[in-house]
């Protein structure tokens, strides 16, 4: 029986942890978009390809010297 005056408190206070714990990861948007980062991965990049780049005609003298 003394041991429930141990058991209670600590049961409470692992509880108290995992709601604070909770509660900071709703308040800090934890929770806002579940399923955005796994469709984010199967969507194209939409970024504009570079142009090829022409060669400069003062490197290629620089080589035949």
């Amino acid at each position: 029986m003394r041991i429930l005056y141990l058991l209670i408190p600590m049961a409470l206070g692992v509880a108290g942890v995992a709601l604070w714990a909770f509660l900071w990861a709703v308040r800090t948007g934890q929770f806002d978009d579940l399923e955005g980062p796994a469709y984010r991965i199967l969507m194209d990049d939409d970024d504009p390809r570079l142009p090829p780049q022409r060669p400069d005609e003062n490197s290629d003298k620089s080589l035949n010297e």
